[in-house]
């Protein structure tokens, strides 16, 4: 008789975050045998989403009407009741949750199954909302709500040494088993330089050999903070300087017309959502990473992959590969003109480049996708010794 094949439940927030990140962990479990599912608000992707070739790949798409804000109890409410419906007839083997709202929803829907019928979870914390200098609210909400639900979590895995002490304190009935991985790993061999390819693309870009160019990648959101890069720019008051902003969010209509109204707008480009982002980052003599707070942050250590100069601001996830001065300059305290100065700093120093170049790509090496790789394939491994 054949055993059935078993089937795993992938929960996140926005439909995009998946294609985007967790490919390497479908391509795991597929090696594995298990039947895909994913479940996410699909409605409004923040990175790029095509339904139709993850249902080629064999993934069972499920819509539900999860949200991001946990203020938005009525949707929220309706998405634990799709994902409870999900789990009881797809008859769901594993939960792997991520994001703060899908590791709520997709761990108590788990929760609600009969006791027999609840499959092994697992909840990536991509960076928990409570952290060193988070808002006192965070704290209030995030913080007791994570203690609780771990009690409902059988893996609890995190990216970085912070969140990875904090889960530490962590108990529970279930809760077995505790990982850090170096975030959701870099491919550093796509991220490498190609001789010519800074030329190509900045003649592409229009931008000359003579401008210095800085590159920012990500959500355009508060949390991300370009403005800080763009007030540093108006501060600077230095017209060969250039800077390109890609990504889209809700904030792209305020931050250009905040650009004009410093008179920079000519200087900024918002080159919108991108699929080229490692021709992209060749462009760049600078990557500004200004985030206010990081699980990790993906996108420069991308841009470390390859080989560009990092400004960062100080947070939680920058502080697991920034060398203050060797990879690149900290922004301390997180002020437009701090980053004004280091801006300046990094355009004075050229010379600096060559061995900052390498000094990232060698740091880069320890977030590659392949370490992030093992570690996942023996924690999907662990999941054979539960049955139910």
């Amino acid at each position: 008789m054949v055993r059935p094949m078993k089937k795993i439940l992938i929960v996140t927030t926005v439909g995009g975050f998946l294609p985007q990140f967790e490919m390497n962990d479908v391509k795991l479990l597929m090696e594995q045998g298990y039947e895909i599912h994913y479940a996410s608000n699909f409605q409004n992707p923040v990175y790029q989403l095509d339904r139709e070739a993850l249902e080629a790949k064999g993934l069972k798409l499920h819509p539900i009407d999860i949200q991001k804000s946990p203020a938005k109890i009525g949707r929220n409410l309706k998405a634990l009741f799709q994902l409870c419906t999900i789990l009881r007839e797809e008859d769901v083997s594993v939960v792997h949750c991520h994001n703060p709202m899908g590791g709520v929803l997709g761990r108590i829907a788990a929760t609600c199954l009969p006791k027999h019928k609840r499959p092994y979870v697992i909840y990536t914390a991509h960076g928990f909302h409570f952290y060193r200098g988070a808002p006192f609210f965070n704290w209030m909400f995030f913080y007791p709500t994570e203690r609780l639900l771990a009690g409902c979590t059988d893996c609890l895995i995190t990216i970085n040494h912070e969140d990875a002490q904090r889960a530490e304190k962590f108990s529970g009935n279930r809760l077995q088993m505790i990982r850090r991985i170096p975030g959701v790993g870099v491919d550093t061999g796509r991220f490498a330089a190609r001789r010519g390819s800074r030329v190509r693309i900045r003649e592409a870009l229009g931008i000359g050999e003579d401008v210095f160019h800085i590159l920012s990648v990500g959500e355009l959101n508060r949390n991300k903070n370009q403005e800080a890069i763009l007030r540093a720019l108006a501060l600077l008051g230095d017209p060969g300087i250039r800077y390109g902003i890609c990504g889209k969010g809700y904030r792209r209509a305020y931050l250009e017309k905040l650009a004009a109204k410093l008179g920079i707008a000519g200087q900024v480009t918002f080159y919108g959502f991108r699929s080229d982002i490692p021709l992209m980052l060749q462009s760049a003599d600078c990557f500004c990473f200004p985030s206010i707070r990081e699980g990790l942050g993906i996108a420069a250590l991308e841009a470390m992959a390859a080989g560009i100069p990092l400004i960062t601001s100080d947070c939680r996830g920058t502080r697991e590969y920034m060398e203050d001065g060797i990879t690149g300059y900290v922004c301390r305290s997180g002020k437009p003109r701090e980053y004004a100065a280091l801006i300046q700093k990094m355009k004075e120093n050229a010379g600096q480049a060559a061995a900052m170049s390498a000094a990232c790509q060698k740091k880069a090496a320890g977030f590659d996708l392949s370490k992030t790789g093992r570690i996942m394939r023996e924690i999907y491994g662990a999941m054979g010794s539960f049955d139910r």
